[in-house]
């Protein structure tokens, strides 16, 4: 599992280039809420909106996740015990008045940038 990057992978990058493209500047891989152990993907921290870029495999992507061949059963907790830990970050974060955004692995990037720039904007006062 070390070999599994935190951060900068393939569909984080296009999403950020994505994101960026529309004219908005954001944090990268940045704890919202400093007192809880939570990094989100992207952070627009003056609207309070975290973006989270889910992995298919590690969060049980209803669509494309697919059961380890090897050690199924620890891989199967893995995951389930990712899904209750996201419920309870979006939980958490969306008590201190912040909107979350999760956004698949295999979803377009640019559709999920057009997305994320609505709610980003919303939020502008």
């Amino acid at each position: 599992m070390q070999g599994n990057k935190g951060r900068d992978t393939k569909p984080e990058l296009a999403l950020r280039r994505a994101v960026h493209a529309l004219g908005l500047r954001y944090r990268v891989s940045i704890r919202p809420l400093p007192a809880v152990r939570r990094t989100a993907d992207l952070v627009f921290t003056k609207v309070q909106v975290a973006v989270f870029l889910d992995g298919c495999f590690w969060h049980g992507c209803p669509d494309h996740h697919t059961k380890a061949r090897t050690n199924a059963d620890y891989w199967a907790d893995k995951v389930t015990r990712n899904r209750l830990r996201d419920a309870e970050t979006d939980r958490l974060l969306r008590d201190a008045d912040w909107q979350v955004i999760r956004v698949w692995e295999h979803e377009d990037p640019t559709e999920a940038a057009l997305r994320i720039a609505r709610v980003v904007r919303s939020r502008r006062p």
